[in-house]
């Protein structure tokens, strides 16, 4: 198993833990004063008290919890936040209330999920054409329905 430095910021932090052997993700836990509550349709800035060192080559992507998601609806407002490597600032999640009520949350309740995975690193390189597919230029359900 890889090992990534982790350095707590605030005292209170919990270092992230997997749910399970085989979960790809870490729970990452809110660090509050006080219970935090996110009305319908705002989004809050919670803190984890926690920073970390990605490894060159990878990433730290920050998902949605899949029960807060679909059982009280906080997510990520970004969908997916991105840690790089070179980041070496507070881990924070920019928790989104989709739900139509006030949803509260407290200290040390988990928030989010970090992965962390390898990445290409790439650059673009300008053409004038490209290769042929059978898909072609089709999007947005163009491969059928089903």
């Amino acid at each position: 198993m890889a090992k990534i430095k982790i350095k707590k910021l605030d005292e209170r932090a919990t270092i992230p833990t997997r749910g399970s052997e085989y979960s790809a993700g870490s729970d990452l836990y809110a660090v509050l004063d006080s219970d935090l509550t996110i009305e319908s349709a705002a989004t809050v800035l919670v803190h984890t008290g926690l920073a970390v060192e990605i490894p060159e080559g990878y990433a730290g992507l920050i998902y949605a919890r899949s029960g807060l998601a679909s059982k009280r609806g906080l997510a990520p407002a970004n969908k997916v936040g991105v840690v790089d490597a070179d980041y070496r600032g507070e881990l924070m999640v920019a928790l989104h209330n989709h739900s139509g009520v006030p949803q509260t949350i407290s200290h040390g309740e988990r928030i989010a999920q970090l992965v962390v995975t390898p990445f290409l690193k790439i650059d673009f390189e300008e053409a004038d054409e490209l290769s042929d597919t059978v898909r072609g230029a089709g999007g947005f359900g163009s491969t059928g329905t089903k």
